[in-house]
């Protein structure tokens, strides 16, 4: 090993390690990675920077920016309008989820096929009175293989086709994935709807039933301020500071006048009606000698405050909202105090504690009081998910069908090499432009950036590894040490070491990390390489064993209240499924 071998594998190493601890954000870490080859003299500045011009990234944006068209045009929810009404039987209404989801995440970015169906999923678990924790894992699931089956399904797809054609001059088609990636999804579908979701802890479906994820008259009461009462004259702060950390005011009301956040100097007057956070019982104790008159907040004042400007709505935190690692004053900065968070849960639970104390984290569920008619831009603005249901809004069948039109055309073109893949959806996202599909203040909002700028911060790293011989020596290594061992042992090693890898850091790094090593392993066994790029494309896409691995497994945790260690359950014999008909089927479809 020479000293650039060196320095690339500890810059890998610790690289690695950072996308496991999850602290830093994988573009941060991406970028830092990128920093560090540059600095060692590992690339040049151009092949530092040329990774954010690569065909992999400009088709990645694409296809988000095109997921957004679709949606925008209705097309998932013409198709759901037909389907949904079918979900009487509990088989039927996983089966139905999940295959939707899985269909359409081939065609769109598989989290955002997932997004515009959580709610529905929600509203129909409970319409029938089921824990969405029943279909939630599913539905993730569901996305996560629809991916698999085309090279747009999914980013690690768009990296190993554009790696083959840095390599061999050709790219993955469209298709060349399908006629694995369909199998291993009809397969999984059918695993998840008939074996898979009763694998999921039975008291998920006992604790989290829809209705009582977040009730409010748990958490959120309300106090009149009684003329006895010593707490008058006092400051917000003041009183807050001589509770425990398990109680906050959240408002004041006083005749018509009410304040969401309000100032921690007013100073309470006889009469005002406290909004207080915390658990009944703890604060009619930490209250008891300062007369206060109780009630509920189902009670009428609280009625009344909601009934005209404000109302309640849940939410979950994606993975690229700004309040992830922030807290309750960032949000209060950042919408003006407009909005209040009343409640919060993280993994399912309900925090009961003082909210100013949390760290908010991608899939928690908030519950925010704020003012009617700023919800749609504030959503927006956080990369918010709602909860509430959407409802099946049934655009003109004729509109969807130029939206398909426009899609289907694009894949043509780039399928007979009229054009190039990318080429291909950025003349398709003018033509949704210039027709109304895409708003100009809308085109970019769905671009996921941190993907943008990993994908672009880690290319480098794979050509330092593969200029420095690094992949060449780990290459080496794996060949000698499976030496004897049949190909399809070699190829299994390659596809569950990729697996592994993607349940713990980002796919789209895993496969960056994974397509030059396995290439090199295939050329020191002087085989095709194609097996080994599909076994590292479906080894990626495969994160079912922890919240962290997929962001699709990340939003569906706080509304279907998993915990941790409840992926595994249905995510390990899923992968264990996967493993053994993907090897026969990539040697027989891509033989060696």
């Amino acid at each position: 090993m020479n000293h650039d071998q060196s320095i690339i594998f500890a810059i890998l190493t610790v690289t690695l390690a950072l996308f496991a601890w999850g602290r830093w954000r994988y573009d941060i870490v991406a970028l830092t990675a990128m920093t560090a080859v540059l600095l060692f003299g590992l690339v040049t500045p151009n092949e530092a920077f040329a990774g954010f011009g690569h065909t992999a990234v400009i088709t990645v944006a694409a296809v988000l920016i095109i997921s957004q068209a679709l949606k925008n045009a209705g097309v998932v929810d013409v198709v759901a309008s037909y389907l949904l009404p079918h979900t009487g039987n509990a088989i039927i209404h996983i089966a139905l989820l999940t295959a939707l989801v899985t269909f359409f995440s081939a065609f769109m970015n598989n989290v955002g096929a997932l997004a515009l169906l959580l709610p529905v999923a929600i509203a129909t678990a409970k319409e029938h009175g089921r824990s969405p924790a029943m279909v939630l894992m599913p539905l993730a699931f569901g996305s996560i293989l629809g991916g698999m089956s085309t090279m747009i399904g999914t980013p690690p797809n768009i990296i190993i086709a554009n790696y083959r054609a840095d390599i061999t001059g050709t790219a993955f088609s469209m298709f060349d994935f399908s006629p694995i990636g369909s199998v291993i999804a009809v397969i999984g579908v059918t695993f998840i709807t008939l074996i898979g979701w009763r694998l999921i802890p039975k008291k998920r479906f006992e604790e989290n039933q829809p209705e009582k994820l977040f009730e409010v008259s748990s958490y959120l009461t309300e106090a009149k301020v009684m003329p006895e009462s010593p707490l008058i004259g006092l400051a917000v702060n003041e009183v807050e500071d001589l509770q425990i950390n398990d109680i906050g005011i959240v408002g004041v009301a006083r005749g018509h006048y009410f304040a969401l956040n309000t100032n921690p100097n007013y100073k309470l007057k006889e009469n005002d009606i406290l909004i207080l956070r915390g658990d009944p019982l703890t604060l009619q104790s930490k209250f008891a000698d300062s007369h206060l008159e109780f009630q509920t907040a189902t009670g009428k004042t609280f009625n009344n405050l909601t009934e005209g400007d404000l109302a309640l709505t849940e939410c979950v935190i994606t993975a690229t909202s700004p309040l992830v690692g922030r807290d309750v004053s960032y949000l209060r900065r950042r919408t003006a105090n407009s909005v209040a968070v009343i409640g919060l849960a993280q993994e399912g639970s309900v925090v009961r504690k003082r909210l100013r104390n949390n760290t908010f984290q991608a899939g928690d569920v908030l519950l925010l009081q704020y003012q009617k008619g700023l919800i749609n831009d504030m959503l927006t603005g956080l990369n918010l998910l709602p909860l509430a249901e959407r409802g099946i809004q049934i655009g003109q069948h004729r509109r969807v069908l130029i939206a398909l039109a426009i899609f289907i055309g694009a894949i043509i073109l780039g399928a007979i090499n009229i054009l190039p893949m990318a080429g291909a959806f950025i003349l398709a996202i003018l033509v949704y432009s210039i027709m109304g599909f895409l708003p100009g203040k809308d085109v970019y909002r769905d671009v996921d950036w941190p993907i943008i700028i990993l994908l672009g911060g880690m290319i480098p790293v794979g050509r330092a590894l593969e200029s420095t011989g690094a992949t060449e020596l780990v290459a080496s290594s794996i060949v000698s040490i499976t030496e004897g061992l049949p190909i399809y042992m070699v190829l299994t090693l390659i596809l569950v070491t990729t697996m592994f890898l993607s349940d713990i850091i980002n796919n789209a790094a895993t496969a960056l990390v994974m397509a030059p090593i396995s290439v090199g392993i295939a050329n020191q066994l002087g085989v095709n390489i194609d097996p080994f790029l599909m076994a590292v494309a479906i080894g990626a896409s495969c994160a079912f064993l922890t919240p962290i691995g997929h962001q699709s497994n990340t939003l569906v945790m706080g509304p279907g209240g998993y915990q941790f260690g409840d992926y595994w359950r249905m995510g390990l014999p899923l992968e264990i499924i996967i493993t053994l008909i993907s090897v026969p089927l990539i040697l027989i479809v891509w033989p060696l």
